[in-house]
C-alpha cells in the first residue's frame, strides 16, 4: 500500500482531551522496539472501539525531517510548554492488534490495567484513525450494537423468576449486568453463544488473569465465581438455550471462573445429560488443557469442539505467563492432540502480544505445533496486559518480523488452517474456500 504521508502522532492533555500533532507522525512498538507502521497493517479505527490513555507516559513519535524516532514529552501551545500522555486504541473484536503504542514506558508511574494496548494514530489522507491491525473473524454477532441494556433488564427479571435456585442463573445474571459480559447477555437474550462457569479453582496463575489478582498488582475485572454447580444447575440453563436459541453453542471456560478442567466430572456428567436431551446445538470447552485424561472424558462425555489457551508454544514463555501448578506445557499438547485425535473440532486461543507472538522462533514452534497437533483454528486474541510489563516479564528484547507477516507464513505453510476470534457452531467449523479465509478485507 503506497501512502504520500505517514499517519500523524495522537496524543492527550492531562485532561484527556486527544490531538494530532501537525508534524510528527505516529509510530507503534514491536516488543520494545520503536517501528513505522507499514501502510499493510494500518486500517481505519473499528466500529466499537474506544480510544483511551496511557497516563503520565509521553508517546514516541517518528520524526522525518530528523529521521528517528523522538519521545514527546510536552507540546508547545501559545508560549506555554504542556505536558503530554500516550494515547492507545481497545479494539472491537475480531481484530488482532499487529503493533503496541510507542511510549517511553521508562516514565510510566503506574501498572496498567488489564487491557489491550494497540498503536494508533491519524491519517490524514482517509480523514479518520487508523490502527496497527488485521481483521481476523467477519462474525457481526458480538458487535457492541447487538446489546442493548434497555432490552436486557427486563429479560434478565423473567429469566431468574423462571429459576429463582438456579446458582448458575444468579451469578450469569450478574456478568451481564454488571461487568456487561456479553456471552451472559446472550443467555438471556436466548441467541448465539452462552457460557457456562463451573470451576472456583485453577492449576494456573496467569500474570493476565482477569478475575483474580494479587493486591499488589492491577484489579482484576470481575470476581470469580464462588461455588461449582450441580449438573443439574447447569443442564436446567443450558438446554433450553441449545433447544430455542439461533445459532446455539454453550461454553464451559469462562473470564469469571478458574479452569473447568478441575471440575471435569461435573462438565463430564451434565454434557452427557445435555446430549441425550438434545442433538441440537454445540457445546464447546475452552481450557488449559492441563490435565490429558480430563480431556479425554470431555471428549467420550460429547463435547463438539475445545479451545485450550496459551501465550506461546514455547514453553519457557508459557511457564513464564501461567505460572502452571502441577502440569506441564507438554500435558497441554497431548491434551490438543488427543482432542483432534477424537474427533472434535479444536482450536488454540492464542494471547497474542507483537514482539513474542512474531518472534521469528515462535513462528517456527507455531509451525511445527500445527503439524503435530493438527489444530483446526487459532484464535488470535489480544492479550490484555501492561506491555511493558509483560515485555520485561517474559524477557522479549527485540522485534518480531511482524503480526502480518507470521499470519501469511502460518496460512502459506497450511493452507487450511482457519484464523478467527470466536468459537463457532458444528455447522460452520469447516467453511469452504478455507485457502483463501485470510486476509479478510
Amino acid at each position: 500500500m503506497k501512502r504520500k504521508t505517514l499517519p500523524k502522532l495522537l496524543y492527550a492533555d492531562a485532561q484527556g482531551n486527544i490531538f494530532d500533532h501537525p508534524d510528527l507522525c505516529m509510530a507503534g512498538m514491536s516488543g520494545p522496539d520503536a517501528v513505522i507502521p507499514e501502510g499493510v497493517e494500518l486500517i481505519p479505527l473499528p466500529e466499537g472501539s474506544r480510544l483511551f490513555t496511557i497516563p503520565d507516559t509521553p508517546p514516541l513519535a517518528w520524526d522525518e525531517k530528523q529521521r528517528k524516532f523522538v519521545t514527546v514529552a510536552t507540546v508547545r501551545e501559545g508560549r506555554r510548554s504542556l505536558p503530554v500522555q500516550a494515547v492507545s486504541a481497545f479494539m472491537a473484536p475480531g481484530y488482532v492488534r499487529t503493533l503496541l503504542p510507542a511510549c517511553d514506558y521508562g516514565k510510566k508511574k503506574v501498572h496498567l490495567p488489564l487491557w489491550s494496548y494497540t498503536a494508533v494514530g491519524w491519517d490524514e489522507e482517509r480523514d479518520c484513525f487508523v490502527v496497527a491491525a488485521s481483521r481476523v473473524d467477519t462474525n457481526d454477532n458480538w458487535n457492541p450494537c447487538n446489546y442493548d441494556d434497555r432490552k436486557l433488564d427486563p429479560l434478565v427479571r423473567e429469566r431468574l423468576a423462571e429459576m429463582p435456585n438456579n446458582r448458575l442463573l444468579e451469578q450469569l445474571a450478574r456478568c451481564a449486568v454488571d461487568y456487561h459480559c456479553f456471552a451472559a447477555k446472550n443467555l438471556f437474550f436466548r441467541r448465539w453463544e452462552a457460557p457456562l462457569p463451573t470451576s472456583p479453582a485453577c492449576n494456573s496463575r496467569c500474570l493476565g488473569c482477569i478475575s483474580l489478582q494479587p493486591s499488589d498488582c492491577c484489579p482484576s475485572n470481575h470476581e470469580r465465581i464462588g461455588f461449582v454447580p450441580t449438573p443439574e444447575e447447569i443442564v436446567e440453563l443450558a438446554l433450553p438455550h441449545l433447544e430455542q436459541a439461533p445459532e446455539p453453542i454453550v461454553s464451559y471456560g469462562q473470564g469469571c471462573e478458574g479452569d473447568p478442567i478441575m471440575q471435569a466430572d461435573t462438565v463430564a456428567e451434565a454434557t452427557r445429560r445435555l446430549k441425550k436431551a438434545t442433538s441440537r446445538g454445540t457445546v464447546n470447552f475452552n481450557s488449559n488443557g492441563s490435565f490429558p485424561d480430563r480431556i479425554a472424558l470431555l471428549c467420550d462425555a460429547g463435547m463438539d469442539s475445545m479451545r485450550f489457551s496459551m501465550n506461546s508454544v514455547r514453553e519457557e514463555f508459557y511457564d513464564k505467563y501461567y505460572r502452571p501448578v502441577g502440569y506441564r506445557f507438554a500435558d497441554v499438547r497431548e491434551s490438543v492432540r488427543l482432542a483432534k485425535e477424537r474427533g472434535l473440532f479444536v482450536m488454540i486461543n492464542y494471547l497474542v502480544s507483537p514482539g513474542l507472538s512474531d518472534n521469528a522462533d515462535e513462528v517456527e514452534a507455531l509451525l511445527r505445533f500445527i503439524g503435530d497437533t493438527g489444530v483446526d483454528m487459532i484464535q488470535m486474541r489480544n492479550l490484555s496486559i501492561d506491555p511493558d510489563f509483560y515485555n520485561k516479564r517474559m524477557g522479549v528484547t527485540g522485534r518480531g518480523i511482524g503480526m502480518y507477516r507470521m499470519l501469511e507464513r502460518v496460512k502459506r505453510e497450511f493452507p487450511r488452517i482457519q484464523y478467527g476470534y470466536y468459537n463457532r457452531t458444528r455447522e460452520n467449523f469447516y467453511p469452504a474456500g478455507l485457502e483463501k479465509s485470510w486476509p479478510i478485507r
